[in-house]
Formats: structure tokens, C-alpha cells, sequence
């Protein structure tokens, strides 16, 4: 049984490249349908804005017809694919496979998400048929590296993004986010994704202010949160702990002056300040006031690429499970040519004994002795059970094999 891996990622090719062979949801249950019959092959499609791949399992497998159905599908040609294609086979498939269920192999590293996608594309390939027991067990296997490396080792303890990094550090001060009220200056996506880990962390207490106070209106309404225009910020900072800011604005939004005012109504309960703008949002004075901590984006970057790579250690560690992973699943894979071998060895040798047993109640019928079936039926079962062994013996001493010879000496139980 032979395995392939094969795909493209964000490493080895360009946004246009990955858009023409990326698969729709509404595509991939047809598309497994499809190349399951026509490859006569187990089939898994993993789809994602960073990678397409196919993981296949089949008795003979070759890759040119695998990438031909694949350009057919898409209706692209092969020769502008191949340069940004790779290709693993059977133990190496089964390793990338699960560096890629653990975010070894992510845009950033360690990133928990593709576990979840690669579960529901297999979840995908089963519903739609195209998975028997080799793929069954050969994600299963990876789901269970993914979940050793994410518990065994620090791969995913420390931010890597600076919205992360930003809730991160303000957690590192306030021990109890849900207790915390916090003002989110700016309506864009790195604000968007500083909103999900703050509700993520329990954050109820949510305001949003933008220019535009109906672009805030989606982020707001996804997080139940207030919106306000930035002109509004000066009577509603007093009540924020903390304000993080993710503007284009030319000009500081929050001055030294304001937070003087908004600390003196709060009568000095600390404030949290991050600003992830460039240029900045918020007064670089605003550091020198007691109760005002403010950090920029150059601080979170100086966090986030400390933690990088302290995952890149935790990557090194990941990797000898990935491997023990993999040599237990070959394993297991190997094993399945000697289960067919045992079924075969087991089916002959009890048709060898039926066939003796029905001579000798045969025998016994016409009134022979039954003391002389019961040597005959021993004598003639003994001589059809060793005959293949004997065989094997004498071709092994006669051509001199003497290590094939210690084998069968072993398989027979002559252990001397």
C-alpha cells in the first residue's frame, strides 16, 4: 500500500497560483467523489487560503496521474504548477502530514487553527466516502501528534501576532480580563482580531471607536459591544482600563492632556495603553504620566519575535514526536502485509487438514482399522505440512544462504 502527499503552500507558491487550484466547500465533495473513482484511491483534499493538498492511499499509486487529475480538475496546466508542487511518499507523507496538523508547517508557526481544518476535511473525505482503514488511521495518528506536540511541548504558549501579543501583555496586568472594560480605537482587521481574543479572554465591556461609526457597526455587532465616533473619545476614556489602537490616522487621536483628564475622574485607577498604529494614535507623552503604562507596536514586535523563537525551539522538540508518530504508524502499516500473509498461510494449511481429515473418515467408513487411519492421517498431514518448509531448506543450504537458512530454522521454531 503506498502513500502520497502532494500540494502547494504559502512557502512555495504565490496567491495566484494557490487561487487557481484551491477548492470551494461546495467543490470538495464532488472533487473527492471524482478523484477517489478515477485514482481508485483513498482521497483527502485540504483546502485553505494557505495551502491545497491531496493526501492519497492506494495499492499502486502514481504521481503523474494524481497532479494530471488534479490540473484536469482545475483546468490549469501541469508545467506552470510543477515548479511550485511537492511531493512526499509513504513515511515522508505520513511526517508532513503531521507537521502540518500541528502548525509546523503554518504561516505562523505553531497556529492552532489548520488542526481544526484538516479534521474537517477528513471529516469531509469520510461523508463522502472516499476513506477506508489506511487513511482512517493514518489521520488519526496526526490528530494524536497534533495533540502531543500542543500538550508536550511550548509550541503554542506564547503570542505571535501583535494582536495577540497586545491581549497577551494586557492580561500580564490585569489578572481578571472579564472584570476590564476596554476601549478599541479603529475598525480594521487588526482590531477585528484584538476584539475575538479579548472576548476569547471574557471581555463583555467592549467600545468601539471609528471616524466611520457605521464601518464599526459589524465589529460592534459581533461583539456586542458600544460604538462611538472618535470625537466621542474624550467622555468614555475615563471609564475604559484598557485602549488599544489600530487607526490610519496622519495625527495623534489620544493626547497626554486627555488621559490627564480621564486618570483624574478614574481619581488615578491605572490605565493600559497599546498602540499598534503607525503613525502613532496616541501621544508618546502619555508614558510619562503615573497610572498610564503605554506600549507601542515596537514593543509588541520585540515580544512577538522573542516568542517566535522560542517556538522555533518548541518546533525542534515537536519534531522527534512527529517521528516517533510516523514510525508507529508505518509500523502498524507494515503489519498489514503480514495479516494477509498469516489469512493465506492459515486458509491453506486448513484446507491441507480437511482434506487429510475427509480421507480418513472415509477410511473409517470402509471398515479400516482405526489405529491404522490415525497413523496415516498423522503421518500424510505431516508430510503435506512440512513440504513447503523442506523445500525452502533445501534451496536455502544447496545455494550456500545461510543467513535465509537461520530464518526459517527461526519461523519453523528450530530455535538451535
Amino acid at each position: 500500500m503506498s502513500l502520497l502527499a502532494l500540494g502547494l503552500n504559502h512557502k512555495t507558491a504565490p496567491v495566484a497560483i494557490r487561487e487557481s487550484v484551491a477548492f470551494d466547500p461546495e467543490q470538495v465533495q464532488q472533487a473527492l467523489l471524482e478523484g477517489a473513482r478515477t485514482l481508485n484511491s483513498e482521497l483527502v483534499i485540504v483546502s485553505t487560503c494557505n495551502r491545497t493538498e491531496l493526501y492519497l492511499s492506494a495499492v499502486n499509486l502514481d504521481k503523474e496521474t494524481v497532479l494530471q487529475w488534479l490540473c484536469q480538475h482545475k483546468n490549469i496546466e501541469l508545467d506552470s504548477l510543477r515548479p511550485s508542487l511537492y511531493i512526499y511518499e509513504d513515511q515522508q507523507a505520513v511526517e508532513h502530514l503531521m507537521r502540518v496538523s500541528a502548525g509546523l508547517d503554518s504561516l505562523i508557526l505553531g497556529e492552532p487553527q489548520i488542526l481544526g481544518q484538516v479534521k474537517q476535511s477528513f471529516a469531509e473525505a469520510k461523508e463522502a466516502g472516499a476513506v477506508s482503514s489506511v487513511l482512517e488511521r493514518w489521520f488519526q495518528h496526526s490528530f494524536t501528534a497534533a495533540k502531543r506536540i500542543r500538550t508536550e511541548t511550548e509550541i503554542g504558549v506564547n503570542a505571535v501576532s501583535v494582536a495577540f501579543a497586545a491581549v497577551s501583555l494586557a492580561k500580564s496586568i490585569f489578572a481578571d480580563l472579564s472584570q476590564s472594560k476596554v476601549l478599541l480605537v479603529g475598525a480594521g482587521e487588526t482590531i477585528e482580531l484584538v476584539a475575538k481574543h479579548l472576548f476569547d479572554q471574557g471581555v463583555t465591556q467592549m467600545i468601539v471607536a471609528n471616524r466611520t461609526v457605521a464601518r464599526a457597526k459589524p465589529l460592534a455587532d459581533a461583539f456586542g459591544a458600544q460604538m462611538i465616533a472618535l470625537n466621542a473619545i474624550p467622555d468614555h476614556l475615563a471609564s475604559a482600563d484598557i485602549v488599544i489602537s489600530s487607526t490610519a490616522s496622519p495625527l495623534p487621536i489620544i493626547g497626554k492632556g486627555m488621559v490627564e483628564t480621564a486618570l483624574k475622574a478614574r481619581r488615578y485607577r491605572p490605565m493600559f495603553f497599546v498602540d499598534i498604529a503607525v503613525p502613532r494614535d496616541i501621544e508618546a507623552q502619555v508614558d510619562s504620566l503615573n497610572d498610564a503604562y503605554l506600549y507601542t507596536v515596537d514593543d509588541l514586535q520585540g515580544i512577538v519575535e522573542q516568542n517566535l523563537e522560542s517556538r522555533a525551539i518548541a518546533a525542534k522538540e515537536a519534531q522527534s514526536i512527529v517521528i516517533e508518530q510516523a514510525e508507529e504508524f508505518c509500523a502498524w502499516q507494515r503489519s498489514l502485509v503480514s495479516v494477509a500473509t498469516v489469512k493465506d498461510y492459515r486458509s491453506d494449511s486448513e484446507q491441507i487438514r480437511d482434506e487429510a481429515v475427509d480421507k480418513a473418515i472415509e477410511a473409517l467408513n470402509n471398515g479400516k482399522d482405526p489405529q491404522d487411519v490415525v497413523h496415516e492421517l498423522a503421518f500424510k498431514l505431516t508430510n503435506r505440512l512440512i513440504h513447503a518448509p523442506t523445500l525452502a531448506i533445501n534451496r536455502a543450504g544447496r545455494d550456500g544462504r545461510i543467513d535465509e537458512l537461520a530464518v526459517i530454522r527461526d519461523v519453523i521454531g528450530l530455535r538451535k
